[in-house]
């Protein structure tokens, strides 16, 4: 089949402009033969921590949905990313939506959130194993290709893996030196983290990605974050080769390679702790800290809200 991994550069919590850039980078991947599309995760808002995310979540059969379907069906592939989705419990979840001509064939919620965005969403608990059709496809983003139990969960039960991640840089903030050894390694891991997770399930993968800059607020820290996103869409085998990829640096577009869906004995072992690859001293504490700082804040401006009342509080999100 050919396949289609979407790069994109969105413009964070503007979701129209963002369903617009989605609409015209799924045509492009129609319009040269793919059949598979994968967008990236958070697609109708990009990630970071800025307080009007609060707002952005967008209702299960709303505009990211729609879009999906009247894609699907209009060019007669299967296309599938995740956004933020508010729920009629209240919860916002980062919800994996994948459509076929035929409609929605399943959904999938990220099981963690990663660091800032523990303020905008919550995790799930499914296994990311969706029917469509003739396949069974695995639905996997983000630092979920991080971790073992992903793996487990998907190991030897799926087809085909498609997913796609918001992964962000290290700020180049003093010492400058240290600061960019460590954004070297973690650019690395962006990369290994998708390429070689095809290699411990047993079957191809589609992953999408996001680049381009970030500016936005640093959690508990008087310091303001600028970066960037690490890119990466590639397309890989289920033995790791890489068939198609997009460097960050060729910003917006679509990456395109053919791949042999079905299962495969998986070439790589996965270790017995929870965590696929090591994440480092510095990724390690910012992931607890942010943690710690953004459950108590999606608890405070989040969970439950309507659009309008999270607004009026908008004044008040740094805290």
């Amino acid at each position: 089949m050919l396949a289609a991994a979407i790069q994109m550069e969105a413009t964070v919590a503007d979701v129209p402009v963002n369903l617009e850039k989605a609409r015209r980078l799924i045509d492009e991947a129609a319009e040269a033969g793919a059949e598979w599309i994968a967008l990236p995760e958070f697609f109708t808002t990009g990630i970071g921590f800025v307080p009007e995310l609060a707002t952005a979540a967008l209702a299960p059969d709303g505009a990211a949905t729609e879009l999906l379907l009247e894609s699907a069906a209009r060019h007669g592939v299967n296309v599938g990313g995740s956004f933020l989705c508010r729920d009629p419990d209240g919860e916002v979840r980062n919800a994996f939506l994948l459509a076929t001509p035929d409609g929605i064939a399943g959904r999938h919620d990220k099981d963690q959130p990663t660091m800032w965005e523990n303020s905008f969403y919550i995790g799930g608990s499914d296994d990311g194993v969706i029917e469509a059709g003739e396949l069974t496809v695995g639905a996997a983003v983000c630092w979920e290709l991080m971790r073992t139990q992903t793996v487990r969960r998907l190991q030897g039960r799926v087809d085909l893996m498609i997913g796609g991640s918001g992964w962000w840089s290290i700020p180049a903030w003093s010492p400058a030196g240290m600061t960019r050894r460590i954004e070297t390694r973690n650019a690395a891991l962006a990369r290994l983290a998708a390429e070689s997770f095809s290699t411990f399930v047993g079957a191809p993968f589609i992953h999408a990605a996001h680049a381009g800059r970030l500016d936005c607020g640093t959690p508990w820290a008087p310091l303001a974050y600028h970066g960037y996103f690490q890119g990466g869409a590639v397309i890989c085998e289920a033995n790791g080769t890489v068939v198609a990829r997009r460097d960050r640096t060729e910003g917006e577009g679509v990456a395109i390679g053919e791949i042999a869906p079905g299962r495969r004995v998986p070439l790589a072992q996965a270790p017995n702790g929870f965590w696929l690859h090591p994440r480092g001293a510095v990724l390690a504490l910012t992931w607890h800290y942010q943690r710690v700082h953004g459950r108590r804040w999606y608890r405070r401006h989040v969970r439950g809200r309507s659009a309008a009342t999270v607004a009026s509080e908008l004044a008040g999100l740094g805290s």
